[in-house]
């Protein structure tokens, strides 16, 4: 299945044609004329990435920013607009954004930033649930005093190179 990309700008110019560029490299993309719209489709259905314009009427892409880093941290989410500053742009990234891009778009470079960021949050993903099935692998059961001092030690130990013997 193609990975999904969440377009939101309330211009239909816009999300017609990144449709078009995006579609013909083979995402999926689903369209959202406003931050309302677009929380309610990340309600039904993760995408591997955002595109999201930041001034639209209603509520604004950063407060949609807010509100998708809030529900789904690591759907990367590439911040647009035409009127952006760069004190837009650095407010944007401390609050999570991925990226920010200026209008007029380079569909070009949004390729790319697109093709980055699905490949970064597939490999956090991947990170994610390895990690995960190591630890359950190896988990310890018991609450005692004894054996949380004994998770202490490992815990303390475990990134040593050299041999350990805990007793």
């Amino acid at each position: 299945m193609p990975d999904t990309i969440l377009v939101v700008d309330d211009e239909a110019s816009i999300l017609e044609s990144l449709k078009g560029v995006l579609g013909d490299e083979g995402y999926r993309v689903r369209m959202a004329d406003s931050g309302t719209a677009a929380l309610a489709m990340l309600r039904e259905e993760q995408p591997q990435a955002v595109l999201l314009d930041i001034w639209m009427p209603g509520m604004d892409g950063i407060e949609a920013l807010k509100r998708i880093r809030e529900a789904h941290p690591d759907v990367p989410v590439i911040m647009m607009s035409g009127h952006g500053t760069i004190e837009t742009a650095v407010w944007a990234t401390k609050l999570g954004a991925y990226d920010f891009l200026e209008k007029p778009l380079s569909y070009e470079k949004i390729v790319l930033l697109i093709q980055h960021a699905v490949s970064e949050s597939r490999l956090l993903s991947e990170n994610r649930a390895l990690r995960r099935k190591v630890d359950s692998r190896w988990e310890m059961i018991g609450g005692s005093p004894s054996m949380e001092e004994l998770k202490q030690q490992i815990a303390t130990a475990g990134p040593s190179r050299g041999r350990v013997l805990i007793s």
